[in-house]
């Protein structure tokens, strides 16, 4: 028990780095998982689900315990705050003994100088285990928006404007799909292996391999302890990658020889699958605006080896002239909301604001006005992003055909014979998490005529 109850100290200490310093999630718990690498893997392994869990489910947690708190949850101290948060996700959400969690809870609140509020801790966290069979739940009949806002665990704008966008149903599974664990996706690097020997080769390691939904180059795998110490990792046979941000480099064609742009590339997934369709007489400008992003691009390569690769340094909302009409195919996989990786990346629904949609959508036109110019006559340029909000979504493909010589073209001959038929002449295709089985992801194509 000793060693659990240090991993419930560390996972208290670092949801409250996260809400004190502000730092993202994986930022937060990456470091911690630094300093407990030697931990056995079962402990680290409970660490991260406190830490992912509670961050997952704040607001359904604050709604709980604020139903039998005489404090309300904002009011109380952040780390008594934070502890009965992780306890209440033991108690609600695990398979951890309510004794255990609550007796743990107060012992941390003893050893931390919080002993005139053990008393207070127990109380609730006790209130919480024994009601846990008829919580005081919003009704949906009553309120739809507040019964999913708590139960999906999702701020109440966010929750209206998935309503709002998708409707009542729709909207429900995509929230839905958020709190689903979702399995590692990978691409496999096709100029270094091919899908059926990398295939093989998992299994070898002892890895669960099962194939990807839409492309016969993707797998989904599972049952490995740490990612970099699979021999097909280090040797850049496959890259880490959602199946639905392949979709870009597959819509657009890519033959051997050509030049292509990404102009926002790190972490480097499409920069990587479109070195594949090049071949080495090809060349793939990858582009982003700082040496922090360009440095990632730069390390993953050198796992993966491509030659035909330029890593540059460049802010996208700045024209190059001496890139003027030579590309290919321009990548514009540009900075958005990421409304649809929030079941991976659980904080951003705390951290984006309204406003922040509408200045990204501002910066998504301010770049898209210029990385245009970069598409030669007859060229292709592909407008995606991973979020669901379709502000920076489908009224983009409109302003860039009002704004650009840029026509939409239809994505039905590219697409997997699945989901065939959903786009027609629209020129673009919203994934859906929970109805496609692949992160939230929007994708559009568009030819230059001129």
């Amino acid at each position: 028990m000793a060693e659990r109850t240090d991993m419930r100290e560390a996972a208290l200490d670092t949801l409250i780095d996260m809400e004190k310093n502000g730092k993202l999630s994986h930022v937060a718990i990456g470091e911690a998982l630094m300093r407990l690498q030697y931990a056995p893997k079962q402990d680290r392994a409970f660490f991260t689900r406190l830490c992912e869990g509670v961050m997952e489910k704040r607001i359904y947690l604050d709604y709980i315990l604020d139903s039998y708190s005489k404090i309300k949850m904002k009011k109380c101290k952040p780390f008594i705050r934070n502890l009965l948060r992780l306890s209440a996700y033991q108690i609600l959400c695990m398979n951890v003994r309510d004794a255990a969690a609550c007796s743990e809870a107060v012992a941390l609140a003893k050893k931390r100088g919080f002993r005139n509020l053990s008393g207070f801790v127990n109380g609730v966290l006790r209130t919480v285990a024994r009601q846990k069979g008829n919580l005081p739940l919003p009704e949906r009949e009553k309120d739809p928006l507040q019964w999913a806002s708590v139960n999906y665990s999702m701020p109440v704008w966010l929750t209206e404007l998935f309503i709002k966008q998708y409707g009542e149903e729709k909207a429900v599974q995509i929230l839905d799909s958020f709190l689903q664990v979702r399995p590692v996706s990978i691409r496999t690097n096709c100029a270094k292996i091919t899908p059926e020997r990398l295939h093989e080769l998992l299994k070898e390691e002892k890895v669960s391999v099962e194939p990807g939904k839409y492309f016969s180059y993707a797998f989904r795998i599972g049952d490995f302890n740490y990612l970099g110490k699979l021999s097909a990792f280090q040797k850049g046979y496959f890259s880490v990658q959602d199946e639905s941000s392949m979709f870009p480099v597959e819509m657009a064609g890519i033959r051997p020889g050509q030049i292509i742009l990404d102009v926002c590339a790190a972490p480097g997934g499409k920069t990587f699958h479109a070195a594949d369709r090049t071949g080495e007489q090809g060349c793939v400008i990858a582009r982003d605006l700082t040496e922090y992003k360009t440095e990632f691009i730069k390390e993953n390569n050198d796992r993966i080896g491509y030659n035909q690769i330029e890593i540059q340094e460049w802010d996208a909302t700045v024209f190059d002239e001496s890139m003027e009409e030579k590309a290919d195919v321009v990548l514009a996989d540009l900075p958005c909301s990421g409304l649809g990786i929030m079941g991976r990346k659980n904080d951003i629904k705390y951290h984006v604001t309204k406003e922040q949609l509408s200045e990204l959508q501002a910066l998504q036109r301010k770049i898209l006005s210029v990385v245009w110019k970069y598409v030669k006559p007859g060229g292709i340029l592909v407008y995606s992003t991973c979020t669901l909000n379709r502000g920076e979504n489908e009224e983009n493909v409109r302003w860039i055909e009002e704004n650009t010589p840029l026509r939409a073209v239809s994505l039905e001959e590219s697409l997997p014979e699945a989901l065939r038929g959903r786009t027609g002449e629209k020129g673009y295709l919203t994934l859906l998490p929970g109805v496609d089985d692949t992160d939230g992801f929007f994708v559009s194509k568009f030819v230059r005529e001129k």
